[in-house]
């Protein structure tokens, strides 16, 4: 009985655990941080699409009056500042990833420098929800019809990361560092559809939803537009989404492209 108990506390006991100390830990607390706020700003993106949308066009206008306002404040505030958090700790352990990378070339005696990395990221990204930006607030009513637009952001992302990725392959560039200057650029253009039109178009929706069901306010003209708007913007994300995801799963499990 006494060796069976000691064999049972020496199995107990056998596991050996170690906490890294010092910036490996920092870095896991901050890769940990990134994936809790992506999963809530992700998971609220696909609530949106594939449950809410559809639901709330099943109401009626005294019940939407009701819902919309509450629902829709409560979720939207999650939905913005998680999106927020993710792009923010995912850029800050990405911008780890590209340093490490610049200092291991250097040791060995190779020219590297993270400024055109950082550089193109925010410059082509950006751009590249410019030019999204364009299309949606223009007259032409054409630009706004789903197709169309997909077709425009489709192949605008796609040129963004493909000259993203012609202007950072000298060879010391990582496939981490590639894998998410594109995946995390895409979750950095969805942070600006979030912010720049999403949440823009909501708060009128909101507003005028809220005004029509206490005060009998009419909704303005420009009503279906602006919820057309917002609508499409989180379509979008709700697809760029995948790759999205895709880049950044690849930065460390699935090796694309050429570099160490």
């Amino acid at each position: 009985m006494t060796k069976m108990i000691i064999s049972l506390v020496a199995l107990l006991l056998s596991p050996e655990i170690q906490f890294p100390g010092g910036a490996a830990t920092a870095l896991m607390v901050l890769r940990w941080i990134h994936f809790v706020a992506g999963i809530a700003w992700v998971g609220l993106l696909y609530f949106f699409t594939l449950v809410n949308v559809p639901f709330v066009q099943e109401l009626d206008a005294k019940s939407r009056g009701i819902v919309v306002p509450k629902l829709m404040s409560r979720a939207l505030w999650w939905f913005r500042w998680s999106a927020v958090v993710t792009v923010l700790a995912g850029m800050s352990y990405w911008m780890h990833i590209v340093a490490t990378d610049v200092r291991n070339a250097v040791a060995v005696g190779e020219p590297a420098s993270a400024g055109m990395m950082f550089g193109t990221f925010f410059g082509l990204w950006t751009l590249a929800f410019v030019i999204e930006m364009g299309a949606l607030m223009s007259p032409a009513e054409a630009l706004r019809k789903g197709p169309v637009l997909g077709a425009i952001v489709g192949i605008t992302v796609a040129a963004a990361a493909y000259i993203f990725l012609s202007l950072n392959q000298h060879g010391w560039e990582s496939n981490r560092a590639l894998a998410i200057g594109i995946g995390g650029g895409l979750g950095w253009f969805m942070l600006l559809n979030v912010w720049g039109v999403v949440w823009r178009m909501q708060k009128k929706m909101i507003r005028w939803t809220e005004a029509n069901a206490s005060q009998g306010t009419p909704m303005p003209s420009e009503a279906p537009k602006v919820a057309r708007i917002a609508l499409l913007c989180t379509r979008l994300n709700f697809w760029l989404s995948f790759p999205m995801l895709f880049f950044m799963g690849a930065a460390s499990h699935y090796i694309l492209f050429a570099g160490r």
